[in-house]
C-alpha cells in the first residue's frame, strides 16, 4: 500500500490497485483480499518491542490498510466488507467463515484483515488458511517483481526466473515466495500459488484470465 514509498499509504497506488481489482470483479469472478501491514510495521519493533506485542500491531495495521482499500473500492461503485480476525465491530465485521463465503456469493468483495489473529503467524499463512477456508481456486500473491527468482533480481543481474514450480521445490529450495507454514498449507490442500507482478497495469486480470505470467507453485 506504500506504493514506491518506504511506509504509509499511497492514495495512487490504492486507487490502481482497486482498479485492477475492479476490472476482475467485472468480471463476474469471486474474490477475496488478504493485506499485510508491513508499510506500517515492519521491522520497526524488531530490536525493542515484545515478538507477540510486535505482531498485534502489525495485525492492527493490516486493520488500517484494509480500510484504506474498502474506500476507495465503494467509491468505485464495488460493494466490499471488512472481516476482521481481532474484535472490532465498530469499523469491521468479526471474521465468521460462512459469513465471508456468502459475501462472495453477493459479489461483494472481502477484505480479511488482521492476519489470523494469533502472533507468530504471518499473513502468508492468513492468506493459504483464508483461502482454504472460503475453498478459493487459487492464490495470487502480488509482489514488486513478476515471479520467483533463485536470486534477487533487483541485485543479481543473473537471477533466473522460475515459471513453474513444485510446493517441495520451494521448501528444498528456500525459495522466498511464501513461507514455510503456508506453502505446507497449500501443498496438502493441493492449493495452486500464482505470484506475479502487481504493479504493471492490467497483470492482475491477465492472471486470473489465465495468461501464462509470473510463476506457479503447484
Amino acid at each position: 500500500m506504500a506504493g514506491s514509498g518506504k511506509y504509509g499509504i499511497d492514495p495512487e497506488f490504492v486507487r490502481s490497485l482497486s482498479r485492477e481489482i475492479k476490472s476482475v470483479h467485472d468480471m463476474k469472478v469471486e474474490i477475496a483480499v488478504v493485506i499485510g501491514g508491513g508499510n506500517f510495521f515492519r521491522g520497526v519493533a524488531q530490536d525493542w518491542m515484545d515478538r507477540a506485542a510486535a505482531d498485534y500491531s502489525g495485525m492492527l495495521a493490516t486493520v488500517i490498510n484494509s480500510l484504506a482499500l474498502q474506500d476507495t473500492l465503494e467509491k468505485m461503485g464495488i460493494y466490499t466488507r471488512v472481516l476482521s480476525a481481532i474484535s472490532m465491530e465498530q469499523i469491521a465485521e468479526p471474521y465468521i467463515r460462512r459469513r465471508a463465503v456468502r459475501h462472495m456469493e453477493k459479489k461483494r468483495v472481502v477484505i480479511f484483515a488482521a492476519g489470523t489473529g494469533n502472533p507468530y503467524f504471518s499473513t502468508d499463512t492468513a492468506a493459504a488458511l483464508r483461502a482454504m477456508e472460503v475453498r478459493a481456486e487459487v492464490i495470487l500473491k502480488g509482489t514488486k517483481v513478476d515471479g520467483v527468482y533463485n536470486a534477487d533480481p533487483f541485485k543479481d543481474k543473473k537471477a533466473k526466473k522460475f515459471n513453474k514450480l513444485s510446493y517441495i521445490d520451494v521448501l528444498k529450495k528456500n525459495l522466498k515466495v511464501m513461507d514455510s507454514t503456508a506453502i505446507s498449507l497449500c501443498m496438502e490442500n493441493k492449493l495452486p500459488i500464482v505470484v506475479f507482478d502487481l504493479f504493471t497495469k492490467g497483470n492482475l486480470k491477465k492472471v486470473v484470465s489465465g495468461d501464462n505470467i509470473g510463476t506457479t507453485v503447484s
